[in-house]
């Protein structure tokens, strides 16, 4: 009898149940996520009516890969430069949104009379919103032109990355089991770092080896490569201490600066949907019903807790950050859910074993509950901003908007403080590089060499040569690179001073960078500065040619980075300030009324308030166009006004109009005897009434053996003939068959 390993008949098992529950899910219009959750607890050891799974602890394991998935295909969604635009609202919002769903999930914890490690876990679950089910929500409610939805899809991309930063916290205090302020400062200063590394020489490396490989990179290519590099990166990400899901996070958003982000995407889809659905399998397998009746009352709080605290901790962020009322509760209302990351969370308190069995269960029943109110909650916003604007005083909504007002004007960035930002994310990111390729040649260089040479001190004099020649063009650009700006006011004399003091700034920086990174090479601390002094002023005097490689190396790095935008020709929305107006996408469907039509016979502007900024047809793009511009099927208009403008003209140029006649329409090609009782017997094509009758048309007919492909409709209709039919396959059953 051949043997078949266990993994494989748990994995047949596994599958089908997610089959057969994602089905179901469909049918009653829910979460796919939720369905597999409910196939783990079928094939679970508790429910016994199922077979069980033979083997856990492979599972677990195509568990973790599917969480590395998961974060990998996230982080191709990422993007640091999405990061970027989010701008000062959604970074506001998100921050006040997390830090207060933390306190209220660790009070609610600590309120049950649980120790501070599950209360914390339970924090760091609430804090996250799910980023599936709140896309979902909008798309089946068709609320993504709304002006709101850009600030809740900014809020999501902040709490990924906090997510990530939480994960790296919460690990490092499970392991210590203190809440020690400084080991937390040093994670997220060690986390920093090797973001800003791996990001810098990704970057830098990636997209040009891409591009140059692009010839030969088929779709099989493609994905194992993007794979390999996922998987290096975990393990790497392993190396220096962190969790294998933050390497694969950071790689995918690495991934997606390149122009292949778009199809490694497309490619990782199908893999990461199908180690997904192992994982949440896996969350499913670990209910147990006897936790959730012991826990219900805690998982009732909870659930209110989650759903009241993130629509206040969100309004009162987005109010902070300068929203108007309405967008802020709508958004508010809209992330009042936990998901995906939640369960990653949980189960790395069960992987550390520093939370308790009862927390992950918790976890799942609240993301299940809080998922079903989502979509209420979406739909409800309006009706209840409307009820918050008739009951609040008009003086409070009156210094509502007065705040919102000079928030934005607070916000706008002067040259000076847009100098010092740029300036000072170069020196990050220089400071970055040069700490880490000393790091390199000290401990992994220097060993080799004095196991190769030994002799230790030659050998140590060699490498912090190495180090210093590889990082020569990093230090200019961190002591002297950008120091005087070419051009905007900063040139004017009442600058000078303020410039110069910067510049100086820069070089004692430098200078103690260098000292403390010569000081691992060096004991004597005189000598180390005299080394460190000579290094600085080696850089000043070789500065014009150290310039060139720098600049070199610098246009490499921005056009990789930007390699995507202009290959994609992407533009940037921006909203209308002050005016509640924004420019949304929306495309004229084959049914719309304006199909045909003139912009100057349209009256668009008169009947809904709004504006079509651009035209894109096909390649063609029609900007401004003028009042003789005619409308077309599949046209892609760029439109101005404001939420309720765009949504009124939204139903009409979307127009798709239901025709219940339509249901159910199948329509087929069938064979059909022709009987003397038929009453199409004996008349011709024309005049037999199958069109009428099936909606569909004789394509051929055969008579006496001999068949005619499309036969003139003058053709007589005989007993025995057989008529091929194209038409709808219940009214051909019904009518003529």
């Amino acid at each position: 009898m051949i043997h078949l390993p266990p993994l494989i008949q748990d994995l047949a098992l596994i599958l089908m149940s997610a089959a057969a529950m994602t089905l179901f899910c469909r049918v009653i219009k829910q979460p796919v996520v939720l369905g597999y959750i409910v196939a783990g607890f079928l094939v679970g050891n508790h429910f016994p009516f199922l077979p069980d799974i033979i083997d856990p602890e492979s599972v677990k394991v195509w568990a973790e890969i599917g969480v590395i998935f998961l974060l990998f295909a996230l982080g191709l969604e990422f993007s640091f430069k999405k990061l970027a635009r989010v701008g000062g609202s959604a970074s506001v919002t998100a921050v006040i949104e997390v830090v207060g769903m933390i306190g209220i999930g660790y009070m609610v914890g600590r309120a049950f009379d649980w120790n501070k490690m599950d209360s914390l876990f339970l924090g760091g679950i609430l804090a996250i919103s799910s980023t599936t089910i709140i896309i979902r929500a909008f798309e089946e409610l068709g609320l993504k032109s709304r002006g709101f939805v850009r600030l809740v899809f900014g809020v999501l991309i902040i709490e990924d990355l906090v997510a990530i930063l939480l994960m790296v916290v919460l690990s490092t205090v499970a392991v210590s089991q203190t809440f020690s302020g400084v080991e937390m400062g040093i994670s997220a200063l060690k986390l920093a770092f090797f973001l800003t590394i791996w990001f810098v020489m990704g970057i830098f490396l990636i997209p040009t080896f891409l591009k140059r490989a692009r010839h030969w990179m088929n779709p099989e290519t493609l994905l194992v490569v993007s794979l390999g590099l996922c998987f290096l990166m975990v393990v790497f990400a392993t190396q220096v201490g962190f969790s294998p899901a933050l390497g694969a996070f950071i790689m995918g958003s690495i991934l997606a600066e390149t122009i292949e982000g778009e199809r490694i995407e497309h490619l990782i889809h199908p893999v990461k949907n199908l180690f997904a659905a192992v994982f949440f399998v896996s969350v499913g397998m670990l209910i147990n019903p006897s936790i959730l009746v012991q826990y219900a009352i805690p998982i009732a709080v909870i659930t209110v807790a989650t759903i009241l605290g993130k629509m206040l901790t969100t309004t009162t962020g987005a109010l902070v950050s300068g929203q108007s009322l309405r967008h802020s509760v709508q958004a508010g209302m809209s992330l009042a859910q936990i998901g995906e990351f939640s369960f990653i969370i949980a189960s790395l308190g069960l992987s550390l074993k520093v939370t308790s069995e009862f927390l992950y269960p918790i976890a799942i029943s609240v993301s299940a509950a809080t998922t079903f109110t989502t979509p209420y909650l979406i739909r409800s916003a309006d009706g209840f901003v409307g009820l918050l604007e008739r009951k609040l005083p008009e003086t409070w909504l009156r210094s509502l908007e007065n705040f919102r007002l000079s928030t934005e004007g607070a916000s706008r960035t002067g040259n000076w403080s847009a100098f010092i930002k740029k300036s000072f994310l170069k020196m990050a990111a220089n400071g970055a590089v040069i700490v880490s390729l000393f790091i390199v040649s000290n401990r992994y260089l220097c060993p080799w060499l004095t196991e190769m040479t030994g002799n230790g001190p030659l050998s140590e004099a060699a490498c912090l040569g190495f180090a210093f020649l590889t990082s020569v063009p990093f230090i200019w650009g961190f002591a002297l690179g950008n120091l005087h700006p070419a051009t905007g006011d900063l040139r004017q004399p009442r600058y000078r001073a303020a410039l110069n003091a910067f510049a100086a700034a820069r070089l004692v920086l430098a200078l103690a960078l260098l000292f403390v990174l010569v000081r691992s090479y060096v004991w004597y601390g005189i000598v180390a500065f005299s080394i460190s002094v000579s290094f600085l002023l080696v850089v000043f005097v070789l500065s014009r040619y150290i310039e060139k490689v720098y600049v070199l190396l610098e246009r490499r790095f921005v056009s990789n980075l930007n390699a995507k935008e202009n290959a994609d020709a992407a533009r940037e929305m921006p909203p209308l300030a002050p005016w509640d107006s924004h420019l949304v996408e929306l495309k004229v469907s084959s049914e719309s009324p304006l199909v045909g039509k003139k912009l100057s016979e349209t009256t668009l502007r008169e009947r809904f308030g709004i504006t079509i900024a651009l035209i894109e047809r096909g390649r063609k793009k029609i900007a401004a166009p003028g009042r003789d511009e005619v409308l077309f099927p599949g046209d892609v208009l760029q439109v101005i006004g404001t939420d309720e403008q765009i949504q009124h003209f939204k139903s009409e140029v979307e127009f798709s109009p239901y025709d219940p006649s339509q249901d159910g329409f199948d329509y087929t090609l069938l064979p059909v005897l022709v009987k003397a009782a038929d009453s199409f017997a004996n008349t011709s094509i024309r005049d037999c009434g199958v069109r009428e009758a099936t909606r569909g048309l004789v394509v051929g007919i055969e008579k006496g053996g001999r068949r005619t492909l499309n036969p003139d409709s003058t053709t007589m209709i005989e007993p025995g003939d057989v008529l091929w039919i194209v038409g709808d396959r219940k009214l051909l059953a019904s009518n003529l068959v």
